[in-house]
């Protein structure tokens, strides 16, 4: 039997793609750090739950995850509410019943099967809930913006408590599309119950509130502060988001489709050409909107 030979052991590459590179442990800040819930204060945050656009470009770049959060609670501020939060919220409403319609109709073969079996309960599309709104909806001006008046659902309280009580009961139930509600006498412990109800909530929620809410604190992740500028824009200046602060207030151009139609072009002058025209009395540069708004208080 021939004797077995020994053949020394070498050292050789091993093949590509055989034994993949070990990946060094991830240190303990770089871990925290790639929690979604965190971010650095110089960074823009993301968000741990879906988000929604706002039909905005320039705003849905400076929000967290890229559009109106869900699970979360966002707080806007105005000087005056039922003035410019439907041209701020109209393209988002929009699609979002778009998205969550439900077909209307039906093939003639599922009709005659439905005919033979026991009816059952069809579902219905999630509507938009209106809790306290300063104001009686303007139908004509709501389907302007996309929006049917059968996909509203208006609850008017007769109280603040009612108000109040009402709101939390609908992110509770998550059974709406998306949640607007006027509470300008909620308090600060108020908003963070809601807050705390809207962890469960797949529906964007919304709370306006008045200008001088902006002094006291708010659990709210996001607030903005909202008013209508000159050439049927709107200013808006987020006061708080996960993220840095944002310093110059955002010009988004929020003319109705229906009403540009109609406008003359000396209306639709882009915002810094309006915005830099001085007065012709004094001779001083115009105010923004957010600060006459200020002002007013």
């Amino acid at each position: 039997m021939p004797a077995l030979l020994a053949r020394p052991v070498t050292a050789s590459a091993p093949l590509p793609g055989l034994f993949p590179p070990l990946q060094q442990p991830a240190s303990p800040t770089e871990a925290l750090l790639a929690d979604p819930r965190l971010w650095r204060a110089a960074s823009l945050g993301s968000s741990v739950s879906p988000c929604i656009s706002s039909g905005f470009a320039a705003l849905d770049a400076e929000l967290p995850g890229g559009g109106w959060p869900t699970r979360s609670v966002c707080e806007i501020l105005q000087a005056q509410g039922g003035m410019a939060e439907w041209r701020l919220l109209g393209p988002a409403l929009r699609g979002l019943l778009k998205e969550r319609q439900l077909p209307q109709h039906q093939q003639p073969q599922q009709r005659q099967q439905s005919r033979k079996k026991s009816k059952p309960v069809a579902p219905t599309a999630r509507p938009v809930l209106l809790i306290n709104p300063p104001y009686a909806p303007h139908l004509p001006g709501l389907l302007a913006h996309g929006l049917s008046e059968k996909q509203l659902v208006w609850i008017a309280p007769a109280q603040a408590e009612q108000a109040l009580w009402a709101t939390e009961q609908a992110i509770k139930a998550n059974a709406a599309a998306a949640l607007l509600a006027w509470l300008p006498a909620a308090r600060p412990e108020q908003i963070r119950r809601l807050q705390a109800a809207a962890l469960a909530s797949n529906a964007p929620v919304f709370l306006f509130r008045p200008l001088a809410a902006q002094l006291q604190s708010s659990a709210a992740p996001l607030r903005l502060l909202l008013a209508s500028g000159a050439s049927w824009c709107l200013e808006l200046q987020i006061l708080k988001r996960r993220g840095p602060a944002l310093e110059e207030a955002l010009r988004l151009p929020a003319v109705p489709d229906a009403l540009a139609e109609m406008l003359a072009p000396r209306l639709l002058l882009p915002p810094r050409a309006a915005a830099t025209r001085p007065n012709l009395e004094t001779g001083h540069e115009p105010a923004s909107a957010l600060a006459r708004a200020a002002a007013l208080q």
